[in-house]
């Protein structure tokens, strides 16, 4: 994630007070696949048309699609199966993968299928993300995955101990303005104690970006 000293991580803002260093630092980090947030997604890469079922009714079970052999899956959680796809691949030549919940409904699991699209389809209501990642490991071949934003999806992933590193890019440039997601966001809980972490490097980049990488401090 790149971010202003403030946390704050606006495409638009990020980009004037940072370069190409999140492009090269997440090259460098050889994850397998990548996850973005359902907001990122729908705003750079699906289709502008909403999907919209015509038979409501559920999945109702766990489902696994997998179309590919490739496991550099470019993936997009999408609780209730709202968005539509010109096709399986994506404009950066990655496969698509859908994350997606048991109640979404059957005609949109149909939807996918008829893409060529893969799914995981695990939780009740909502997406059981640690299922999901099992699913992906087990499954899917994935080892290393690249957990790219929003907040909420990142603090989704934080909320059931799935992250075991960040990367940060700390642009020069402070935001300030209200109502813009953080790094991590959306937790509930008000009691969830803060994630400990264990700096492992500090790199300076071009354009004053500082590179920090953590990992996850585990307690005994």
């Amino acid at each position: 994630m790149v971010e202003s000293i403030d946390g704050r991580i606006d495409c638009g803002m990020v980009d004037k007070i940072s370069g190409d260093e999140y492009y090269t630092t997440l090259n460098s980090l050889g994850c397998d696949a990548s996850v973005e947030g359902r907001v990122t997604m729908e705003h750079y890469y699906a289709l502008p048309e909403k999907f919209m079922a015509k038979d409501k009714t559920p999945l109702g079970k766990k489902e696994v699609f997998k179309s590919t052999d490739r496991n550099d899956f470019h993936i997009c959680p999408d609780t209730k199966g709202t968005l539509q796809w010109d096709n399986a691949i994506m404009e950066d030549g990655r496969p698509l993968l859908v994350l997606t919940s048991e109640s979404t409904p059957m005609e949109y699991i149909s939807y996918l299928r008829s893409k060529g699209i893969s799914y995981i389809a695990t939780g009740k209501e909502n997406i059981d993300l640690a299922d999901a990642m099992d699913i992906l490991g087990n499954e899917f071949g994935v080892k290393r995955l690249a957990v790219l934003g929003g907040g909420l999806i990142n603090g989704g992933f934080l909320a059931d101990g799935l992250i075991d590193e960040v990367s940060l890019l700390l642009a020069p440039g402070i935001d300030g303005r209200k109502g813009w997601r953080t790094m991590f966001d959306g937790i509930s809980d008000q009691t969830k104690m803060p994630t400990k972490l264990r700096l492992q490097s500090v790199e300076r980049l071009d354009n004053d970006v500082l590179w920090i990488k953590y990992e996850v401090k585990i307690i005994k």
